[in-house]
């Protein structure tokens, strides 16, 4: 039995990714700021999921979650984050500019530092860190969230040189559009979504079950030898080499 902790487990692709190592008779800690969805989910994934609610880009709450946090942690996966650019009013001066690229770095760059940073001491020998990239780290078009997930592409490069020598894999998954998830806030029109399908090469939007099987993977012992990669999961729509 192995302990999971799975940052923004609360919904999506989190959700998805708590529920696969519960299945496996893993015991799983979801984190998140919405302490009302992740108690709901932890009770509708049953025993081997609990709950532990803060946000992972405040180091005051981090550091006070600790007690709450596995004392071993065989896989971390950091996957809290999202376009805050989507809740952000658009403001046309720098002051606006800057904070708007500040919350999207805080929201998918230092909350995978800081809680990763946190539990290091705690990481078991042969353990796994999968961190949550996005295809529009490889793609123009999306700003500060682009710029912010190639942020922790390259972070992860020094994570998996630091935690190589314990044998623990540091790999980043980049999904690509991935439906049944909050991402979009319920704003995605149809032509949008056939559009993004379109550039697919297997015709199909991915699901949050696509990235679960992914992390598995990778947290596998078919998936130790595996570190320091970017693993596009996006149906072709961007490929990597």
């Amino acid at each position: 039995m192995r302990h999971v902790v799975v940052t923004g487990g609360g919904t999506g692709i989190g959700r998805a990714v708590a529920e696969a190592f519960a299945g496996q008779g893993d015991q799983v800690v979801i984190t998140g700021r919405r302490k009302d969805v992740l108690d709901d989910t932890a009770a509708r994934l049953g025993r081997n999921v609990r709950a532990v609610a803060f946000d992972a880009a405040d180091p005051v709450q981090v550091e006070a979650a600790l007690a709450d946090l596995p004392e071993r942690v065989d896989v971390l996966v950091n996957n809290a984050g999202g376009n805050t650019d989507f809740d952000a009013d658009t403001a046309d001066d720098l002051a606006g500019l800057a904070q708007a690229w500040r919350a999207n770095l805080d929201a998918n760059v230092l909350s995978a530092v800081l809680v990763t940073e946190a539990l290091r001491p705690r990481l078991a020998a042969g353990g796994a860190v999968v961190n949550l990239s996005s295809i529009a780290a490889h793609r123009g078009g999306s700003g500060s969230y682009g710029a912010a997930k190639a942020a922790v592409e390259a972070w992860n490069l020094t994570l998996a040189q630091e935690l190589g020598r314990d044998g623990i894999s540091a790999n980043v998954i980049a999904p690509g559009y991935i439906e049944a998830t909050e991402f979009f806030r319920d704003r995605m029109s149809e032509q949008r979504r056939t559009t993004l399908i379109s550039q697919t090469t297997n015709g199909r939007a991915g699901t949050p079950a696509d990235i679960a099987a992914t992390v598995l993977f990778l947290a596998s012992p078919g998936g130790v030898h595996i570190t320091g990669q970017v693993l596009h999961v996006n149906g072709g729509a961007v490929t990597g080499r």
